[in-house]
């Protein structure tokens, strides 16, 4: 008998419902989001597993590599079809029946599956992203510090290469009190 299970997915805890081909509840559980935890609660012999559905979020990528890494036929299925899905089923809004519908989706196949990135696409993305935020708090930093120095009639002027912090102190020398702020 083939079975298909559906996973909610929160920080802390993942809701996990397991339904046969007929529709019949099988399994319900929280388990910790963590994809070990996953793999053991879905590796259980008793289940031929054909779908296993899990909706778009920030954990997705994670648990998506960690479920695919133990060979599980996941599908990493829209928010937006998988709400207007949820919807229909007119049940009250919580993890277990949230699971429920996503597996309920995965053995009538209404769904709609979208790509997920590797983990270290994520990553090379993740650091690509940081490091864009630090040049720009760093030229953000500069020009408030070019700013506030132009108010008392300090020119700091281009600085580049590492002088930057000589072309703010240089100004700022002669000043008794914005030079004792500036240590």
């Amino acid at each position: 008998m083939k079975h298909y299970a559906g996973l909610d997915v929160s920080v802390k805890e993942t809701s996990v419902c397991i339904v046969d081909e007929s529709g019949k509840l099988c399994r319900e559980r929280k388990v910790v989001s963590h994809p070990d935890d996953l793999v053991t609660i879905l590796s259980d012999p008793v289940f031929s597993l054909e779908r296993v559905g899990v909706e778009a979020g920030p954990l997705s990528q994670w648990l998506f590599e960690g479920l695919a890494k133990a060979g599980f036929p996941e599908f990493c299925i829209e928010t937006r079809h998988t709400k207007a899905f949820l919807d229909a089923l007119q049940q009250n809004k919580s993890d277990r029946n949230d699971a429920r519908g996503i597996a309920h989706m995965m053995r009538v196949g209404l769904f709609k599956d979208v790509h997920v990135k590797t983990l270290i696409s994520q990553k090379r993305r993740a650091l690509l992203t940081a490091r864009s935020l630090l040049q720009e708090k760093a030229i953000d930093l500069g020009n408030e510090m070019r700013g506030l120095l132009r108010n008392f009639g300090l020119k700091v002027g281009h600085a580049s290469g590492g002088t930057f912090e000589r072309r703010i102190l240089e100004p700022i020398e002669h000043d008794v009190v914005l030079a004792a702020r500036a240590i």
